[in-house]
């Protein structure tokens, strides 16, 4: 077969739209009527989705939304009863390099916590001897190939088929603007012997051949204008361990090659992926073509862009390798386990996934989206107590004394647990001699526009009704170490602006982390470990809670695959206990750790910042400032001076194409290598892209 044989004649695209899933449609995807029939005998009235994520870290936010479609929305879109919708959970573990027991083990328990149940778990390499074996019937067919190619000569194989297709396109001859190196198009393996390439694969299955040496090519179409039809590799030889199939293989099959295949062997109806794949379409639906086997819809849909986030795989294990985050579960990673750290639950999660749906048009969600969704999970259902996460000291001077006009006596007050459920029940809180409370609501200058504690001043505190007055402020130097302050519930008293929260002198120790954005700008770039915010955790190792949360907050109930008690510190904000906590609530002993989820909808007021506060706070937004200034000069820059004008090339280099822009020579007349050129061209293809993108979403 030629490479214009081994493709159906006239494959022409058509666009369907009777489905609600339906996609760029090729003549590869249509399936014989026998085929149709006999999966409908098979799936009978099921409609069949799956969810496969590779075991190479953590799932994140971006597989939660996936998760949502495969499970849920895409059987809403397509109007599926829920008694004939099924799921399937499969392990793409085709790459033993990457994968772990640890990824394994994460990924089962973050689907099941999302809530998700699937008809089956799978693995990919569960089919290794089937895929194996259909590679082995391509051979027999002329459609793959053992090639000895090295990368630069797969890379430069690629390159001279991609001109040729881009001449065609803009009706220019081939042959004149990239003629034919037999060396590299066909190239010396890819129209040898059904016998030759039988032999040498079944050596790579006995591990006769060391890494790089071979692979098992797919003879596709190199005069295609999808690259991704130029001739895929199926199998690489791998001398590594499988996590899940062992000792028993040395060569491992390609994504390419497998996922379509597993979806077929699994009879998917739907195969449901993000844009970034649609330019895999072709191969998808060749391979299957090529082995008359079933093919599945598939649908892309657009991938979740989330502000001051990325979802990289690659950066996200860049962030955990290079200790900018605690870890995979780290509360300001994007991964499900981060989040659920945070906070998150899973209807929070699942909400907002179901809030975003699923397009085909590419956007940036606002992280405020995400807030909003947890603000009113957790108003609804998180319990209230009061916390100081920068406590101040306070001597009540007439406490006895008020005490005594107190109802029996008391000064212990019965608290909803929610303002708006009852069924949550109550706790009490008691008003003791000592208090605690939060620096922001104490200054020592007060002003007309500030409702807080300021001397010779007063205001509500809250539960007991009545008002806190400061009478005196005691110093060590510059700190504050203690106010003196008197309570006045007499019945002329000035009704105060503001009721303030505190904490009685039984208040319980513990540390509170306020999480912010990991990244200073909306949209990190690639050089986004230059944005990583150096304040993204802010630590309040002296807060403290009221002690009536110390049953709910003990380590016992603590559990990281789990949600753990979630809190609303009055007037600050939504907490949840974190994993660190090593609380005993009998001993009152052991560390107590909050995370913050999210801040209230509004604060009441603001602590007022020192000097010191005011320059970092300074100094971080005029950082932020230059990196959005820098991206912006670096978007305007003509792709013809990128190499002369951009901050990391300026000065590197001397000569240039003149059709491109590309350098050819550094700065002291070196002449660059061929490789180092096409690297640079490929950054200036970045650029170009980025740029484009840019401008679009500025207009």
């Amino acid at each position: 077969m030629t490479a214009k044989d081994n493709k159906p004649a006239a494959a022409a695209e058509t666009t369907v739209t009777s489905n609600a899933l339906a996609a760029r449609e090729l003549e590869w995807a249509v399936n014989p009527p026998s085929l149709l029939e006999e999966h409908r005998k098979t799936n009978g009235s099921i409609i069949r989705t799956r969810f496969p994520p590779e075991p190479n870290g953590y799932l994140h936010i971006g597989h939660a939304k996936s998760m949502n479609f495969n499970f849920s929305l895409a059987f809403e879109k397509l109007g599926v009863a829920p008694e004939n919708r099924r799921t399937i959970f499969r392990y793409d573990d085709t790459n033993p390099e990457a994968e772990t027991e640890e990824y394994i083990d994460s990924l089962r328990r973050d689907l099941e916590w999302l809530g998700w149940t699937p008809e089956c778990t799978t693995h990919s390499s569960d089919n290794f001897q089937a895929l194996y074996d259909l590679a082995v019937q391509l051979i027999k067919k002329g459609l793959a190939y053992v090639c000895d190619m090295t990368k630069d000569e797969m890379v430069a194989q690629r390159d001279l088929a991609k001109r040729r297709s881009n001449a065609r396109h803009v009706g220019k001859d081939p042959d004149a603007e990239a003629p034919l190196d037999p060396a590299l198009l066909p190239g010396r393996n890819r129209d040898t012997s059904a016998e030759r390439n039988l032999r040498l694969f079944e050596n790579m299955r006995m591990g006769m051949y060391d890494e790089g040496t071979y692979t098992l090519r797919l003879k596709m179409d190199f005069e295609s204008a999808n690259p991704n039809m130029y001739d895929l590799v199926a199998y690489r030889i791998k001398y590594a361990p499988h996590p899940h199939a062992g000792k028993g293989w040395c060569i491992y099959p390609a994504y390419d090659w497998t996922h379509g295949i597993c979806d077929s062997l699994e009879r998917i109806d739907y195969s449901c992926c993000t844009l970034e794949f649609e330019t895999r379409r072709e191969p998808y639906y060749w391979i299957l073509w090529a082995l008359d086997m079933y093919r599945p819809n598939v649908y892309e849909m657009s991938r979740l862009n989330i502000e001051y986030t990325v979802l990289s795989k690659r950066r996200l294990i860049k962030l955990v390798d290079k200790n900018h985050v605690r870890g995979w579960d780290d509360p300001r990673m994007p991964t499900i386990s981060g989040l659920r750290r945070r906070g998150y639950t899973k209807d929070i999660l699942n909400n907002f996934c179901n809030d975003l749906g699923a397009t085909r048009a590419e956007n940036l969600i606002e992280i405020e989206k995400l807030y909003h969704t947890a603000r009113l999970n957790l108003g609804a259902t998180s319990r209230r107590a009061m916390a100081a996460l920068d406590p101040i000291k306070v001597m009540i001077t007439n406490f006895e004394e008020e005490k005594t006009k107190a109802r029996d006596g008391s000064m212990t007050f019965e608290v909803q647990n929610s303002p708006t459920d009852e069924s949550l029940g109550s706790h009490t809180v008691t008003l003791t001699s000592t208090i605690y409370i939060d620096s922001s609501d104490f200054r020592l200058v007060d002003s007309s526009v500030y409702y807080g504690l300021a001397p010779s001043k007063a205001v509500g505190i809250k539960y007991h009704g009545g008002n806190l007055f400061c009478d005196e402020v005691v110093k060590e130097g510059d700190k504050i170490v203690e106010l003196k302050c008197h309570l006045d519930n007499s019945e002329g008293r000035k009704k105060p602006k503001s009721f303030i929260t505190w904490v009685p002198s039984d208040a319980i120790p513990c540390e509170v982390r306020v999480y912010g954005h990991i990244f200073t700008v909306k949209e990190p770039t690639d050089r986004w470990e230059e944005e990583i915010s150096p304040d993204s955790e802010l630590i309040h190792a002296k807060a403290l809670v009221d002690p009536s949360v110390r049953e709910v907050v003990d380590k016992k109930y603590v559990n990281k695959w789990h949600s753990n008690c979630a809190l609303q510190f009055e007037r600050i904000g939504y907490f949840v206990v974190d994993t660190d906590t090593k609380f005993d609530s009998e001993s009152n002993t052991g560390d107590l750790v909050f995370n913050r989820t999210v801040s209230l909808k509004e604060e009441v007021f603001k602590k007022e910042l020192t000097a010191e506060e005011i320059a970092a706070m300074d100094q971080r937004k005029a950082k932020a400032k230059k990196a959005n200034a820098e991206k912006e000069e670096r978007m305007k820059i003509d792709p013809m001076d990128f190499f002369k004008l951009a901050a990391e090339f300026k000065g590197k280099y001397s000569q240039y194409n003149e059709k491109t822009g590309v350098p050819t020579h550094l700065a002291d007349g070196t002449e660059l290598t061929k490789s180092a050129i096409k690297k640079l061209a490929k950054e200036l293809d970045k650029h170009r892209k980025q740029q484009a993108k840019y401008k679009a979403a500025n207009k």
